[in-house]
C-alpha cells in the first residue's frame, strides 16, 4: 500500500496509472490472504499446489468471521482488479477523476479491512502526505462515467481519427462493471458492441445499464476524506441477445459469460468439498432450493447428456448452512429414496420446501 500511494503522488505521468493499480491490487491480495491465514482458512489450492487467486480470496473473505467483506466492498476489490488487468495486459485509458476516486476508495477500504482483521489502522503506518491527494474534490461515480461517455462519443465522431483512444476509454468503463459482478473480463467483442451502441447515439444508461445503480459515498474533508463506492438501487433490466439479431444494440455492453467457469462444481465435488456424503449433499441442496436457482446451478447439455454444475455461491451457501443448522434434521426431512413415505416437516430455517408451501 505504501508503494501504491507513493506512486499515486508521483509527478511522473508515464506508467503511473499502471503502477498505482498494480500495487493497489497486490496490497489487497496480500491483506486478504493474511486475514485468511489468521482465520485458519486455506490459501493454497491442493490441486495446483499454488496460492489461491484474487477472486477466490474475495469469496473466502466474505465468509470469514470477523472480516465479512460485503458485496459493495467486494465490488470495489473486483473493480480495482479489473482495471489493473486491463491496464497491464491491454490498453485502456483511466481518467484522472476515475483513478482518484478508486484509489481513494481503495485507501478507505484497506483501512477498514486492516482494522477488522488485525485491529490496526493504516494511519499507523502511512503519513498523510503519501495518501492520494487531488486538487479537485472526489465526484460522484456516475458523473465521471457520464463525462467519459460523452468524451468517447466525441472521439468517435467522423473525421476525428481517435478510434483507438475511444476504445481505450470504453475498456475502462467495461472494467467498472466488476463493481456489480464476478469474473468480469473485457473482450474485443464487448468493446465492439459498446462502440456500435455509442455510434448509434444510444444513451449511457442503455449501453451501460449495469453501472446505473452505482454511486460514491463521500464523507470527511481534505486528507481525511473517505470514499465508498456503493450500490444504491436496482439496475435497469438487461436482456441477453444473440449476435446478429435486430436488438443487438440494446445489449451493447452485455458480455457473454463463460458459464463453465462460473458453474464448475459437480454434485460429487460439492459433497467431497464439504466432507459430507453425497446423499446428504443432495438433501442439503434440496433444503436450500439450490437446484431451482439459476444463481447456483446450470445444466449443461452435451448431445443427449445433461450435467448439472454448481457455482461458488452454492458451495458457500451450503457451507454456511452446515455451520448454522442441524444437518441431521435436514437429512430426516429431505433424505432421498423415501418416495411415498411420510417425512417429518423440516423445522430448519430457510427451507425451500417449507417456504414454497
Amino acid at each position: 500500500m505504501r508503494t501504491a500511494m507513493t506512486a499515486f503522488n508521483s509527478p511522473q505521468e508515464d506508467g503511473r496509472t499502471t503502477v498505482v493499480l498494480l500495487h493497489l491490487q497486490h496490497a489487497f491480495e496480500m491483506l486478504l490472504k493474511s486475514a485468511l491465514v489468521q482465520g485458519r482458512a486455506k490459501v493454497f489450492d491442493k490441486k495446483s499446489g499454488r496460492s489461491i487467486g484474487f477472486e477466490a480470496a474475495i469469496n473466502q473473505a466474505s465468509q470469514l468471521a470477523g472480516l465479512k467483506v460485503t458485496q459493495d466492498e467486494a465490488g470495489t476489490l473486483r473493480a480495482v482488479n479489473a482495471l489493473r488487468d486491463d491496464q497491464q495486459h491491454w490498453f485502456n485509458d483511466v481518467s484522472e477523476g476515475l483513478l482518484y476516486l478508486h484509489a481513494r476508495a481503495a485507501v478507505t477500504l484497506f483501512d477498514e479491512l486492516l482494522f477488522r482483521a488485525f485491529d490496526e489502522r493504516l494511519a499507523d503506518y502511512l503519513p498523510n502526505r503519501v495518501l492520494p491527494v487531488s486538487t479537485e474534490p472526489p465526484q460522484d461515480l456516475l458523473t465521471l462515467v457520464d463525462r467519459e461517455y460523452a468524451n468517447i462519443a466525441e472521439l468517435l465522431q467522423p473525421g476525428r481519427r481517435a478510434r483507438g483512444d475511444a476504445r481505450a476509454k470504453i475498456r475502462t468503463l467495461l472494467a467498472l462493471e466488476a463493481h456489480l459482478g464476478e469474473d468480469v473480463i473485457v473482450s474485443d467483442s464487448d468493446v465492439d458492441r459498446v462502440e456500435k451502441g455509442i455510434k448509434s447515439s444510444r444513451r449511457r444508461d442503455q449501453v451501460f445499464p449495469k453501472l446505473s445503480p452505482l454511486a460514491a459515498d463521500v464523507s470527511g474533508e481534505g486528507l481525511t476524506v473517505k470514499v465508498k463506492i456503493v450500490k444504491q438501487s436496482e439496475a435497469l433490466p438487461v436482456r441477453l441477445v444473440r449476435d446478429g439479431t435486430a436488438d443487438e444494440l440494446d445489449a451493447a455492453a452485455v458480455r457473454e459469460v463463460d458459464l463453465q467457469k462460473k458453474f464448475h462444481w459437480s454434485p460429487f465435488e460439492l459433497a467431497d468439498k464439504l466432507r459430507i456424503t453425497r446423499p446428504r449433499a443432495t438433501a442439503l441442496r434440496t433444503h436450500l432450493g439450490i437446484d431451482s436457482s439459476p444463481d447456483f446451478v446450470h445444466v449443461f447439455e452435451f448431445g443427449s447428456q445433461k450435467h448439472s454444475r454448481y457455482s461458488d455461491n452454492a458451495l458457500a451457501l451450503m457451507r454456511t448452512a452446515l455451520k448454522d443448522q442441524d444437518m441431521d434434521a435436514i437429512w430426516e426431512a429431505h433424505r432421498p429414496g423415501r418416495s411415498g413415505k411420510p417425512r417429518p416437516k423440516c423445522q430448519q430455517p430457510g427451507c425451500a420446501r417449507t417456504e414454497a408451501s
